[in-house]
């Protein structure tokens, strides 16, 4: 898959497709404790109406990803990550630019999420898109039982 960041040239953020999947795995099990399983991918790219997927790479591939669901006026961003590699080089900000540009085409009024509690990075990043704390459910994360903060930005 893609290597460390060195001189990189050419970045793209598109929307995802079946076919991108191994490459999105690749990221998911470098990311997260409980990777979701490659169907759950398929299924929400495949059969869910309201879920659009965007993806981000460089030239050796991809490199991230974020699942948003786009429904009557609203949103839900489902997940995000970027490889571990790749993080601190401001692709997590340029991808979740994308995803909020395409909220604002679709006329999403109000977009949700769910963050670790522990996850300072992330939520400093949301907030730069406006993204406002809103409450903690209690033991979120099935990993480990972590909290998560939600978060809401109002478009």
């Amino acid at each position: 898959m893609a290597e460390p960041p060195g001189e990189v040239t050419m970045v793209t953020v598109r929307e995802m497709t079946t076919e991108d999947i191994e490459q999105v795995m690749w990221v998911e099990r470098a990311s997260f404790a409980v990777p979701w399983p490659k169907e759950t991918f398929l299924e929400e790219v495949e059969n869910n109406p309201h879920a659009t997927y965007f993806l981000i790479e460089v030239e050796e591939g991809v490199i991230g990803y974020c699942g948003v669901w786009f429904f009557s006026g609203g949103g839900h961003i489902t997940n995000i990550a970027i490889h571990p590699t790749y993080r601190g080089h401001n692709y997590g900000k340029l991808l979740f630019m994308e995803v909020m540009k395409e909220a604002s085409k679709q006329k999403i009024r109000m977009i949700t999420l769910e963050v670790r509690v522990s996850n300072t990075v992330a939520q400093h990043m949301y907030r730069l898109f406006g993204f406002k704390p809103a409450e903690v459910k209690k033991g979120y994360y099935a990993d480990n039982g972590e909290d998560a903060l939600v978060m809401w930005v109002k478009l």
